[in-house]
This record gives C-alpha cells, structure tokens and sequence, in this order.
C-alpha cells in the first residue's frame, strides 16, 4: 500500500501527540459575527505542521511573550512552565520581510485593510477595504509598534488560509482566522513582540 505524503504527516502528528510533545489547543468561541464572516472565508486543508499545539517551549524567552521565527513559518506564544503555543504563519516574502523586537500597540477585530503608501507605488490596483470577511486582515489585528512608532506591520488573520506556511506577504504576520482569534484573546497590549 502507497502512502501519501499527507496521510504520512498526519500519522507523524499522531505519533507526536502519543509520546506526550504536542497537545492540541481547543479553538476559541467566536461571536456570531465570527462565525458569519469566518463562514465566508474560503477554507483551506490544515498541514499538522502548521496546526495550533502546545509544545515544549523551543524560544527561551518570558513567559507572554511572542515569537515569530520567520524561517521555520512559526509563531510561539510562551506560556508558563516552559510551554508554548505554536500556531503556523505565513510571513513577508524576503524582500519584504522584517525583524526586530516591537510591542503590541494596538488590537482591533474585523479591521479594514489601508495599504501604505510605499505598497500603492509598487501595486496601483491596490485600493482600501472596508473590515469583514473581504479584508486581506481577516479576523483580527494586532499592531506592532517600535520605540513608540508605528512599523507598519500587523499580526493578522487571512482571507488567503491556503498560503499559511509560506513567504507571501509584503512583511505582516498571517495567521488563520480561528489561531488569530485564539492568539489576540490571550494578548493585551503593551506585549512584547520579537520576529526572528
């Protein structure tokens, strides 16, 4: 009998889950707005590797805090007694993306999307979108500021959940809908943001 790739990945994820590495992390309750615009969103087959587990926590860093590792598409959110929740991401393509250790300044539900001014140069067909099920933000937003200025890249949700696990972006932080929902209900404002 022929093994896929997929059905090989799922048995591993199994396997993980067995020996006690990996716990699956419930999804949130979402408002019934979340579940109209969610419902709205096309879906895309989760790959185990980018699914939301608690781990072990690979990062080192205080517990609250968020860590985007860039290359292996991975946000961590650490928690207490060194774990972590792992969600999978999409993140900037290498022209675009960016690093450095930010806060969250700001947290916003269903956001419009406003492409900044250095994006409409390079794409003219670009144009605002109202927030909702069409936005390229998706669920929600977490604003990343540095020194009291705003980077201009986000933490976001997705209308696109078929390209988590992929350089993408213009250097915002994809994530499925349902994972940024999940992440934003555990962030306040002022947390501390590293991308690596």
């Amino acid at each position: 009998m022929r093994t896929t790739l997929p059905a090989l990945a799922i048995a591993l994820a199994g396997t993980l889950l067995l020996g006690g590495c990996f716990s699956a992390v419930p999804d949130p309750k979402v408002s019934e707005l979340d579940a109209k615009y969610m419902a709205m969103v096309p879906q895309a087959e989760i790959d185990p590797h980018y699914a939301r587990y608690q781990i072990n926590d690979p990062t080192g860093e205080a517990p609250g805090t968020v860590v985007v590792e860039t290359k292996e598409r991975q946000l961590y959110y650490v928690l207490p007694n060194k774990k972590a929740i792992r969600y999978g991401v999409s993140v900037g393509d290498e022209a675009f993306g960016w690093t450095g250790t930010a806060e969250i300044a700001r947290k916003a539900e269903w956001p419009a999307w406003n492409p900044p001014a250095e994006m409409k140069k390079r794409w003219p067909h670009v144009h605002p979108v109202e927030g909702g099920p069409n936005s390229p933000m998706g669920a929600r937003a977490l604003y990343l500021h540095q020194n009291g200025k705003d980077t201009l890249y986000r933490i976001h949700g997705t209308n696109e959940p078929e390209k988590i696990g992929q350089a993408v972006s213009s250097g915002c932080i994809r994530m499925r809908n349902m994972d940024v929902v999940e992440l934003f209900n555990r962030v306040p404002v002022g947390t501390k943001v590293i991308v690596r």
